[in-house]
């Protein structure tokens, strides 16, 4: 019966925090029908409507606004429970499911999911590599990292670690084609354009905190940002690339850093960062703990860029 209360108040809660029932079954990992029975039982047993359901909206009645911070700290205290309990048992246990851009598959990610293991041999980690913009809801994933600019949406954000982006060439290009140093340049230059999330209209160069834009016309484009960083190193033009991924590779001296005095940003002049997204603030232990090893991991990686 305890058990019952609990799924109830989850579902509850989902709720209440998503407005939806379909939205939040995704983020419960239930079918909407099962959500529906939880929260009228909810319901029964309490004796008070909870939510005003319309064709449109879901809202909270005065009685679930009430109820709402109670049920978040039971809540609270029953993930906390859980956690000390795995704790406990000396490792932590379950899968963590997630996605994550092509480029970590070679990038930092390897490493820390070979440490992460080693400490938790409990947990079976399930990794998607993809530059699409993946739906954790949709994927059943625990969260899902991206990069560039946090998109505004129902999903919680992360931040992982900030980074800069700029054009880099192969030395065996610039010895064919010249190596440009304004972005007035780049015209007639082969440029190489990452197509995944999105295709960008404009490349946003800063300077001085000064914006100017140009549109690529791109001699080659690439469904991921692997394909891109390999297909610069490979000498097929000139590509935007992260710091992060892209100065190792300079201080080998096999990538140029082109229009050295500029960087790429937003169009006001923002730089992009790696986050992740997920659905439900209700994260279990093991999933904050890799969270935490990846912003880590990340900040190194940055630091050693400058």
């Amino acid at each position: 019966m305890a058990l019952d209360m609990l799924r109830e108040i989850q579902a509850f809660v989902s709720v209440a925090h998503k407005r939806s029932f379909v939205t939040a079954a995704r983020a419960l990992g239930r079918s909407p029908s099962a959500v529906t029975r939880a929260v009228q039982a909810l319901e029964e047993n309490s004796g008070c409507t909870l939510l005003n359901r319309s064709a449109n909206a879901v809202t909270l009645t005065e009685a679930g606004e009430r109820l709402l911070p109670h049920a978040e700290r039971l809540l609270d205290v029953q993930r906390d429970a859980t956690d000390e309990l795995a704790a406990l048992s000396g490792s932590a246990q379950g899968w963590i499911r997630f996605a994550a851009p092509q480029v970590l598959a070679e990038q930092i990610l390897p490493k820390v999911l070979a440490s992460f293991s080693q400490r938790h041999p409990q947990v079976i980690l399930d990794v998607q590599y993809s530059d699409a913009s993946v739906d954790p809801l949709q994927g059943k994933l625990d969260f899902v990292i991206r990069g560039a600019f946090p998109q505004s949406s129902e999903l919680i954000g992360y931040p992982l670690w900030r980074y800069r982006r700029h054009l880099y060439a192969s030395p065996a290009y610039i010895a064919r084609a010249g190596k440009p140093d304004h972005p007035e340049q780049l015209p007639g230059h082969a440029l190489i354009l990452h197509t995944a999330p999105r295709i960008l209209k404009a490349w946003h160069f800063c300077r001085n905190g000064q914006i100017s834009s140009l549109r690529p016309h791109p001699r080659l484009r690439l469904g991921t940002g692997d394909a891109v960083y390999h297909s610069a190193l490979a000498g097929a033009g000139i590509a935007r690339l992260a710091d992060w991924i892209a100065e190792p590779q300079v201080q080998a001296g096999r990538l140029v850093r082109v229009c050295a005095d500029y960087r790429l940003t937003s169009s006001t002049g923002a730089d992009p960062q790696m986050h992740a997204v997920y659905p439900s603030a209700e994260l279990p232990a093991r999933v904050r703990e890799l969270l935490l090893a990846l912003r880590q991991a990340g900040s190194v990686a940055t630091a050693q860029t400058g």
